[in-house]
């Protein structure tokens, strides 16, 4: 049977039946990674592509225990602090996934960060990749602050989804700005409504996944929350069941808040007590 309200999420040419996007870092083996992935299920992985990163200090390669006939690879300019540099490691990945027939190759996860400390993005330089990306025939997924202007300027610019931070990366610490989260949607939402809009970042538990599908975001994606729980595996099995929960309460509809209590039974003909009798 088919879970009602749970849709595919298109993102640009390609069509992912999970709204969870994960990562593959951080992770204590290769093997615990492998797990976690299949257990998530998503379909969409992102990888830094930086050379160092794919083969770990054993000298094992990250590619060996993805299935990439299973997962659309998302390369990822983890790390990079200009546009230049960030255009150099999509453009890095592109090449590495042509030569391996993944469907992942013309995409990018685009970080253009602004320092060490925060992690947060570089404004400036983010739009700047933006656009020469696009020009380059990329389907670009954006990373960004939940600042609704930055949102749209980076979508104006051509990025096929936008993925505003829920708070800083691998912090933890949920969504703290649920209002700019909402104002996101609603700008890059208005007159498109099919516009993927992805929290991206901050993740902790089970439960910031759903908060954030419950705002109405598309999908969400994650790493650490995952790779650094004491079991990553199970861990990801929750964050895939509360990733479709929250999408599904989302799409149901929650009821409005109240001051007061509203009785779930009529309250007419309810037994009186009457004392001393």
């Amino acid at each position: 049977m088919t879970e009602p309200g749970l849709s595919p999420l298109k993102i640009g040419t390609r069509t992912l039946d999970s709204r969870l996007l994960v990562g593959t870092g951080k992770y204590g083996t290769m093997e615990l990674m492998r797990d976690a992935l299949d257990a998530s299920g998503s379909q969409a992985i992102t990888v830094a592509v930086r050379r160092e990163r794919l083969f770990n200090a054993e000298g094992k390669s990250l590619l060996e225990y993805i299935d990439l006939d299973r997962y659309t690879i998302l390369p990822n300019t983890a790390g990079c602090f200009s546009a230049e540099d960030a255009i150099r490691v999509a453009r890095l990945g592109r090449d590495i996934l042509e030569q391996l027939d993944n469907p992942g190759a013309n995409w990018v996860k685009l970080e253009v960060l602004g320092d060490t400390k925060t992690l947060l993005p570089d404004p400036v330089g983010t739009l700047e990749a933006v656009r020469e990306l696009v020009s380059d025939g990329f389907e670009v997924l954006c990373y960004t602050s939940d600042d609704p202007i930055s949102a749209q300027r980076i979508k104006d610019a051509g990025a096929t989804a936008v993925m505003p931070a829920g708070s800083p990366i691998g912090s933890g610490q949920g969504v703290l700005n649920a209002n700019n989260i909402v104002l996101c949607l609603e700008l890059l939402k208005d007159g498109d409504p099919d516009y993927p809009v992805i929290v991206d970042a901050g993740v902790g538990s089970a439960s910031d996944v759903s908060f954030a599908m419950e705002l109405g975001a598309d999908g969400v994606l994650l790493n650490t929350a995952i790779a650094h729980a004491k079991d990553p595996v199970m861990m990801a099995h929750a964050m895939r069941h509360a990733c479709d929960g929250g999408r599904q309460s989302y799409l149901a509809g929650r009821i409005e808040k109240k001051r007061y209590a509203t009785a779930s039974s009529p309250m007419e003909g309810a037994i009186s007590y009457i004392p001393g009798e």
